[in-house]
């Protein structure tokens, strides 16, 4: 079969959708902790809003009349991504009203309408509106003077329509509907309507705990709803519908015709709330004069419309399932667990000058990190530190410790990714505090975004100049290093030091790109080290010598790694990939990927570790990287793949991938037409690859340390 066959792929945009499908079973999932299945709820609410930001925005501002590689055009896919929207929409509502509500209830956990609220209850809530909220709404009408305001990205708003008194004398039936967040005409005649929009406020509470109760809650917006008509006084509100718009929110930047990027960055990001819709949620009963109306205001088809049959914004409850008194209604906390190697060690250098160490988050801590950094500030032998930061936290003591290092006189340089998505402003906001505290920043390469997790300690030893380093998968972020399965190394291998270096001379400098060592760094020679490799893999195969691929990744998107992946099935390569996203690689194909296997898991971590494990004749060789094999990761990005060298080392990852390919609570298999299923475990013993990764952590931190 030829392997340009749009058979051979699954649709990018399609398989995320798959892959937000198995994030909602987990909220479907009973036998999950009732706060988990509200977070998981959450989560793939606010997935589905980047997807509509970023994907169909894109897909929108680029129609094209040429297939992609699964032989999907434009205007179709958008049609199939639509319905399959509306569906997953509607199973989202089902689970939060049908499921999740019911179950809070039994818990004394009560959601009420301001219609259900006691005497004492209501004197509270409008008690609120009049002090509080009255004060920060506004309402804003539209006609021929005021034109159809500017609604804001992901900002949930009230749309009315209402009629003046007089006309208002001939509707005699206006009721609200209880439980459904709108006042409704239930004697319709022809007059003359008036509309307006209120936006709900974001500066306060969306979830307002009723004074007196401290397990019954109301939504922001049904207050709002019971006290609308105080907001247009002289005119009655006939119908109230509950709306809320997303809206393109990719940055794109000509970064070759701009003179100062941070100031670029930081204009278009207070652009971005404005950017062009894409979709808008309503809810039940807009009538259809209402509905035209705010097609024609937002500029969008009805098409591009989602009814949905609850509140706008499920993701807003990921804060409320988080909530410390409900800690009983989460998965018990697992505290992780110390590294063996560093524990009880005096200093961090002594220990990773004898040996390689692994660390694995979150199962172990990562504390290891962030005292690696602090205590490169604090030590008076260290000359120099680099590091790379893609996504970092809100109070970061990373970049704490980076400004200590600088105030006491070290050398310290910062690549910062300004153009990391979501997370721009708070990169420009720690880019600005740096270079105020005497940090020398820099922003990358032009049209490149800095992927790479890397940070170089350069330390004055008795009998020579030093370099350390902590290479990783995952971002210097210790909040989601909480969250987040990431893999990184602590190590002192001079090869490793010298191409560390010269990628840090390559970023910030004019240095022109040399052979690397022991690296392979996108966009210079990652693609094309990894296709050896797989190739090396079928020329085993051959000569009858093990030959098998194992890999873990986010996402396996690139058309020509694919197409690799397939030729080395087809030369008889036993392939396992544990992909937790998008895969657009179709497994157990007759005669071209019967040899491949796909795995997802889904848990309450987000498995975002990066390894590639090649048999290698028997000769195993295991590798990390930053890297997913996406084309924007292998074109687009400076990314690096660094080698495990240490034997003890390379059990490790391979036994952290074998627990998870083993796993059978959590781990689904790919079937050829990009459909997931659960694993069956009829007959065996249960594996819960999560839970195995913290016992072995936990074994490890009981091991001997040597100090």
């Amino acid at each position: 079969m030829n392997l340009s066959d749009p058979a051979l792929y699954n649709n990018r945009e399609l398989s995320w959708l798959e892959f937000n499908e198995r994030v909602l079973e987990e909220a479907i999932d009973k036998t999950n902790p009732l706060m988990e299945r509200l977070k998981f709820l959450a989560i793939s609410a606010s997935n589905l809003d980047e997807f509509f930001m970023v994907r169909v925005s894109s897909i929108m501002r680029n129609e094209s009349d040429v297939a992609d590689a699964s032989g999907m055009l434009s205007g179709e896919l958008l049609s199939i991504i639509s319905k399959r929207v509306q569906g997953m929409i509607a199973k989202q509502y089902s689970c939060f009203t049908r499921s999740i509500l019911p179950a809070l209830e039994k818990e004394g956990i009560r959601f009420l309408d301001y219609a259900e609220l006691c005497g004492k209850q209501k004197e509270f809530a409008d008690k609120y509106f009049n002090d509080v909220l009255y004060q920060v709404l506004t309402p804003m009408a539209i006609d021929q003077s005021r034109p159809f305001p500017a609604v804001n990205n992901r900002t949930v708003n009230i749309f009315i329509e209402l009629e003046g008194d007089k006309d208002a004398q001939r509707v005699r039936g206006v009721k609200w509907v209880n439980g459904e967040n709108r006042w409704e005409i239930t004697d319709e005649r022809p007059t003359k309507r008036m509309y307006a929009v209120v936006q709900v406020p974001t500066v306060v509470s969306r979830i307002v705990r009723i004074d007196g109760n401290a397990k019954d809650y109301i939504l922001l917006e049904n207050i709002i709803l019971a006290h609308i008509q105080k907001l247009f006084p002289g005119h009655v509100v006939l119908r109230t519908s509950l709306v809320r718009v997303t809206r393109n929110s990719d940055i794109d930047i000509h970064e070759e015709e701009v003179e100062d990027l941070l100031d670029e960055m930081a204009r278009s990001l207070r652009g971005r709330r404005w950017g062009v819709p894409v979709r808008m949620d309503k809810s039940r009963g807009m009538g259809k004069a209402a509905t035209k109306l705010l097609e024609k205001g937002i500029g969008l088809s009805e098409d591009k419309f989602y009814e949905i049959s609850g509140p706008p914004d499920l993701s807003a409850w990921l804060s409320f399932a988080t909530l410390p008194e409900f800690s009983h209604l989460r998965h018990a906390p697992i505290k992780p667990s110390p590294v063996a190697a560093f524990l009880n060690a005096p200093s961090m250098f002594e220990v990773i000058r004898k040996n390689d160490v692994l660390v694995h988050h979150p199962y172990m801590s990562f504390d290891c990190v962030t005292r690696f950094i602090q205590e490169a500030a604090e030590d008076p032998r260290v000359l120099a530190i680099k590091q790379t930061l893609y996504r970092v936290s809100g109070k970061s003591p990373i970049i704490n410790a980076l400004i200590k290092a600088a105030e006491n006189g070290k050398q310290v340089s910062v690549l910062v990714e300004l153009k990391a998505r979501f997370d721009e402003e708070n990169n420009i906001h720690w880019a600005k505090l740096m270079e105020k505290s005497g940090i020398h920043v820099i922003y990358g390469l032009i049209g490149l975004k800095t992927h790479c997790k890397l940070c170089l300690v350069v330390r004055r030893e008795d009998d020579a100049i030093r370099r350390y380093m902590h290479l990783s998968t995952g971002n210097y972020n210790e909040s989601t290093a909480k969250i987040y399965t990431d893999l990184g190394l602590f190590t002192c291998r001079e090869t490793f030091g010298q191409d560390t270096s010269v990628l840090f001379n390559v970023l910030t400098g004019y240095s022109k790109i040399t052979d690397w060592q022991k690296f392979a760094v996108a966009p210079t020679n990652l693609r094309q080290n990894i296709t050896r490799l797989i190739e090396n893999e079928c020329k085993n195969a051959a000569e009858k010598k093990p030959a098998s691929i194992t890999a873990r990744m986010n996402s396996l998107t690139d058309i020509e790694m694919i197409q690799t992946l397939y030729r080395a099935s087809q030369a008889g390569v036993k392939i396992r990939l544990l992909v937790r996203g998008t895969c657009c690689l179709k497994p157990g194909i007759s005669g071209i990927s019967d040899n491949i296997t796909v795995s997802s898991i889904i848990d309450r971590y987000l498995e975002h570790s990066r390894v590639f494990i090649f048999e290698n004749g028997g000769r195993k060789r295991v590798f990390l990287s930053s890297a997913d094999l996406m084309s924007r990761n292998l074109n687009r990005r400076v990314e690096v793949m660094f080698p495990i060298e240490d034997k003890n080392l390379q059990q490790q990852v391979i036994s952290i991938v074998e627990t998870s390919l083993a796993d059978n609570v959590k781990r689904r298999k790919a079937s050829p037409d990009g459909t997931y299923e659960k694993i069956s475990r009829r007959g065996k013993e249960k594996v819960h690859s999560q839970l195995e990764h913290h016992r072995a952590a936990a074994d490890s931190k009981r091991a001997e340390a040597p100090f």
